[in-house]
């Protein structure tokens, strides 16, 4: 749990109001890979996003399935396509899916399944060190995870 980015915060009474991110970018604006503050956090926000979009694009196959067998059963004389909207909801989760996917592999063909997991899981290098033993230093897994989220950037753009 220690390595999840969140902490919550609380009122007088102990009530949680908020969830806070405690990601901190410090970058020089001299690194190759600069991207600003905000824009990273908007770029760490969509990532984490990941694992949501991969269960609705398995969901859509289920509902795609569902529907069409209700719409069979169905006496309403009303036309609709249920399975065009499905499947353009599948593509668009498959964009944003494969960015990701995408990204981490320009960023390092060899450490993207790690990259990956960081910016999807929210890990940190500690973690991903200790726990599943990624096979680099700390200075190069940092360099390609900005890489990662400058590669991200551009092709958000």
């Amino acid at each position: 749990m220690g390595d999840r980015r969140f902490s919550q915060k609380s009122d007088k009474r102990g009530k949680e109001k908020i969830m806070a991110t405690v990601i901190r970018p410090v970058i020089s604006e001299n690194n190759k890979y600069y991207i600003d503050k905000h824009r990273y956090y908007e770029l760490k926000h969509f990532c984490l996003q990941y694992n949501e979009w991969k269960k609705a694009y398995a969901s859509c196959n289920d509902a795609i399935i569902f529907a069409s067998r209700f719409e069979r059963e169905s006496s309403s004389n009303i036309p609709s396509d249920i399975t065009a909207k499905y499947g353009m909801m599948k593509a668009h989760y498959d964009r944003r899916i494969k960015l990701i996917e995408q990204c981490a592999m320009e960023a390092d063909d060899f450490l993207y399944r790690y990259i990956l997991k960081a910016v999807t899981e929210g890990l940190s290098y500690t973690h991903l060190r200790t726990k599943l033993e990624i096979p680099c230093g700390r200075d190069m897994y940092y360099d390609r995870y900005r890489k990662f989220f400058w590669l991200l950037s551009e092709a958000r753009d």
